[in-house]
C-alpha cells in the first residue's frame, strides 16, 4: 500500500495511491498511522492528475537526519566514520512533495547540493526498543532528498543551519508501507540532475542500518507515528565534484521499488 498527502483545493488530505487514482483514507497520514488500525480506503476515487501531491507526511513531530552513515560518503567527505549514529534535525518548513520547487535562498544560493536518501516513517510509538524489534515500529519508507547549503552547513558543526531551509527536504511521491518492501538494507539509490545520473549507491553500505538506528534513537527519545528518519546518503554528492544545483535545474531522487521524487530548482 502507498499513502499520499494530496490537496484537491480544500487543504491537505490523506489517501491511498492506486496507480492513476487516489482513494481518500482520512484527514492526514500521521493521524491514520496514529490509530494503529487497518487502513481502509473509501469507495470514492480522485484522479491523481486532478490534485497536487504534498510531502507524504507534511506534519511530523520530528525529522531526524543521519550524517556520515555511508562508508563511501564519509571517505569522499574526508571524515572519519562515526562511532555512534550522528544525527541532526530538519523541520516541517523544509518538506515538499513531488513536483514542488526547491527554492535557492537568495542569501545562500551558490553551494546548494543534493543527497539521495532512504527515509523511513515511524508507524508505532517506539521507546527503548531493541534492534530486533525496531522494524516492527516502521510504517514504511520513501525517497528523500536532503538538500544542503554547503556553505552554511560548514559554518556550523551542528550542520542544521545548512539543512533546515525552506523546501530543502523533498520526499515522496508516496509513503510505501512495509507490505511492499522486502529488505530496507538492499535498495539502490540514484540521483539525476537534468536527466544525468550523478549519484548511485545501495543501502547495504550503511554504517548503521535502519533497525540499529531506531534502537539507538529510542534509548533517549520517544519516536511517534509520523516521525521521519532520513538514513544518510552514499557517495556521489555534488560538492566534491563542484556540482551544485542551479536555477532551472531538475533534480530527481530514486529509491528502488519506492519511486522517484522529482523537483524543479528555482531562484528565490
Amino acid at each position: 500500500m502507498r499513502l499520499v498527502t494530496y490537496d484537491a483545493g480544500n487543504g491537505p488530505s490523506a489517501g491511498v495511491l492506486l496507480d492513476a487514482e487516489i482513494a481518500p483514507v482520512g484527514p492526514s497520514v500521521r493521524a491514520v498511522l496514529g490509530t494503529g488500525e487497518e487502513i481502509r480506503p473509501a469507495g470514492e476515487r480522485i484522479a491523481r492528475d486532478a490534485v497536487r501531491l504534498l510531502a507524504p507526511v507534511p506534519d511530523p513531530q520530528k525529522i531526524i537526519c543521519m550524517g556520515l552513515n555511508y562508508r563511501d560518503h564519509a571517505e569522499e567527505s574526508g571524515a572519519e566514520l562515526p562511532a555512534h549514529p550522528l544525527w541532526f534535525a530538519k523541520f516541517a518548513n523544509s518538506l515538499i512533495g513531488d513536483g514542488q520547487p526547491i527554492v535557492l535562498p537568495a542569501a545562500h544560493a551558490e553551494y546548494v547540493d543534493y543527497e539521495a536518501e532512504l527515509a523511513v516513517v515511524i508507524g508505532r510509538t517506539a521507546h527503548h526498543v531493541s534492534a530486533e524489534q525496531a522494524l516492527e515500529h516502521v510504517a514504511g519508507a520513501m525517497p528523500f532528498n536532503d538538500v544542503s547549503a554547503r556553505d552554511l552547513q560548514l559554518q556550523n558543526p551542528l550542520w542544521t543551519s545548512g539543512k533546515a531551509i525552506d523546501t530543502f527536504a523533498p520526499c515522496g511521491p508516496a509513503l510505501v508501507l512495509m507490505d511492499e518492501i522486502d529488505d530496507l538494507q538492499a535498495l539502490r539509490l540514484r540521483t539525476h540532475v537534468n536527466g544525468q545520473v550523478v549519484q548511485e549507491g545501495t543501502t547495504v553500505k550503511m554504517v548503521f542500518g535502519v533497525a540499529e538506528t531506531i534502537a539507538w534513537l529510542s534509548r533517549t527519545m520517544t519516536l511517534l507515528p509520523g516521525d521521519i528518519i532520513a538514513t544518510g546518503t552514499p557517495a556521489g554528492v555534488g560538492a566534491p565534484k563542484g556540482l551544485f544545483l542551479r536555477d532551472g535545474d531538475t533534480v530527481s531522487v530514486e529509491v528502488e521499488g519506492l519511486g522517484t521524487v522529482t523537483n524543479p530548482v528555482r531562484a528565490e
